[in-house]
């Protein structure tokens, strides 16, 4: 007998077991009292104190990230989130359809484990407890180590808001600290939906502990500058995307393809905004710094362009402040390490000769790490974000917007607000979009009769047959 085993799987038990009880109260809740509790949750984040409380914390714990970029991400993407959810039928009766005979009832799925990263140990947990909640569920949070007392602040605000409109405070649990990998699998082993967010070690750990899983793909977004782009506007929207919250979401562009007959230009865009350049050398000496044994170090990770280029002992060009670092690439793959993700204000930059030449770029990109997520795309020409998404393996393509402000929903687009973005199975998910409440439930059909409608042979094979006749 394993001792410890045994008691890590009867302390999850525990914890499940008071999840379900409280799941089996929500489960007679009506629309209205799931929306008061899924607005008591919203508030637990957005109020501005507790706010800015969550993010300091998040920064100081994981050393990871802008603590005012976080006090945004937040606010906005908390509110957005309770903006898509106002109105959203989630209880009972949710759908019908006369001519079909069909009626749809949102039902819960029962207790979830929410497994959320480092980079967002405030808005990830607050995203995924609100869809959870919308649902009647209950949820159970697994964050990283370094999350953890972040997560725990959070869930303590929202039982002081539970408390306030006498709900259980069971509807949603944090999993104990010392956070493992044996008590975060076993939580995935007992509960009845994993979402998990983060590492793909994470996300290959849900889809193989047994219990039906949404995972994540891996980012490492490329974007694209045409040569009829705006340039200054989209030099903006690149500094804003990479720098915000130090280029910890998997959102941010790694790497920027341009098209040569811009390419000087765009530069100087980028540079008079604070975006450095890197020679030859200086690249090398931050590829040590970031890949000392090939893999990515979390040295640099979060951290801000100044920061990271005195950690690499480029004293010159951290005495200019810069916001970002620039380097040339032109190769993908291990021997390349810059082409893939970095989860911090470094991008690397590729010259195309035209747009189909940059295409084919960020295919090789993708093919290397990536594929699934999403395309930046600056360009005056809005055919060509139709064309990359009937060509690239991509679930999202983002035109002319700041890349990782867009892409989990944003008040100026109608993508979902959200933190988890499926890649499909390009990305090796079983989902291409962007998470939201609908995922956290099941849905029973009532099929009634209708009048039978047969279709005739002539209705089904008549273009068939006069196209090859009927053999």
């Amino acid at each position: 007998m394993n001792t410890t085993t045994d008691s890590v799987e009867a302390t999850i038990a525990e914890l499940v077991a008071r999840a379900r009880a409280a799941q089996k109260i929500a489960d007679t809740y009506g629309q209205q009292r799931i929306d008061e509790l899924v607005t008591a949750a919203g508030w637990a984040i957005v109020e501005p104190a507790r706010n800015r409380q969550l993010a300091e914390l998040a920064v100081a714990d994981t050393g990871i990230g802008d603590v005012e970029d976080k006090v945004r991400k937040n606010g906005r993407k908390t509110l957005g989130l309770l903006r898509d959810l106002a109105g959203a039928k989630s209880v009972g009766v949710i759908a019908e359809d006369a001519a079909r005979g069909i009626i749809e009832i949102a039902r819960p799925v029962g207790v979830v484990c929410a497994i959320t990263p480092s980079t967002n140990p405030g808005a990830t947990p607050a995203n995924k407890i609100i869809n959870a909640l919308k649902g009647r569920n209950a949820v159970i949070i697994a964050p990283s180590p370094k999350g953890w007392s972040t997560a725990e602040r959070l869930i303590g605000f929202i039982h002081d808001q539970f408390d306030r409109i006498d709900v259980p405070r069971d509807l949603v649990l944090l999993l104990p600290a010392p956070v493992s990998k044996q008590s975060t699998f076993e939580l995935m082993r007992q509960c009845d939906l994993v979402v998990a967010t983060g590492s793909q070690a994470n996300v290959r750990a849900a889809y193989t502990c047994g219990t039906p899983a949404f995972g994540v793909g891996a980012g490492n977004v490329a974007g694209i500058v045409d040569e009829t782009a705006d340039l200054e506007a989209a030099a903006d929207r690149i500094l804003r995307s990479k720098t915000f919250d130090n280029a910890t979401s998997c959102s941010s562009e790694n790497s920027l393809v341009i098209v040569e007959a811009v390419r000087e230009k765009m530069l100087a865009a980028l540079a008079a905004r604070g975006a450095v350049l890197l020679d030859e050398g200086q690249k090398a000496t931050l590829q040590q710094l970031m890949w000392p044994d090939g893999k990515l170090s979390a040295a640099a990770t979060g951290k801000s362009a100044r920061v990271i280029a005195e950690l690499a002992g480029l004293a010159s060009v951290a005495e200019g402040g810069p916001r970002i670092l620039l380097v040339e690439e032109d190769g993908v793959g291990p021997n390349h390490p810059f082409s893939g993700e970095k989860l911090s204000p470094v991008l690397a930059i590729y010259s195309a000769r035209d747009f189909a030449d940059a295409a084919n770029i960020v295919e090789q990109i993708y093919a290397w790490q990536g594929a699934g997520h999403s395309v930046g795309l600056n360009s005056a020409r809005p055919e060509r974000a139709l064309q990359l998404g009937l060509t690239l393996p991509v679930s999202r393509v983002i035109f002319n917007q700041a890349h990782c402000i867009a892409t989990g929903g944003s008040f100026d687009n109608g993508l979902p607000f959200s933190l988890s973005m499926g890649c499909g199975t390009w990305g090796g998910n079983n989902f291409s979009d962007n998470m939201n409440y609908r995922h956290y439930l099941n849905i029973t059909r009532v099929s009634k009769p209708i009048t039978e409608k047969v279709p005739s042979e002539h209705e089904i094979f008549g273009s068939y047959f006069a196209r090859y006749g009927k053999a």
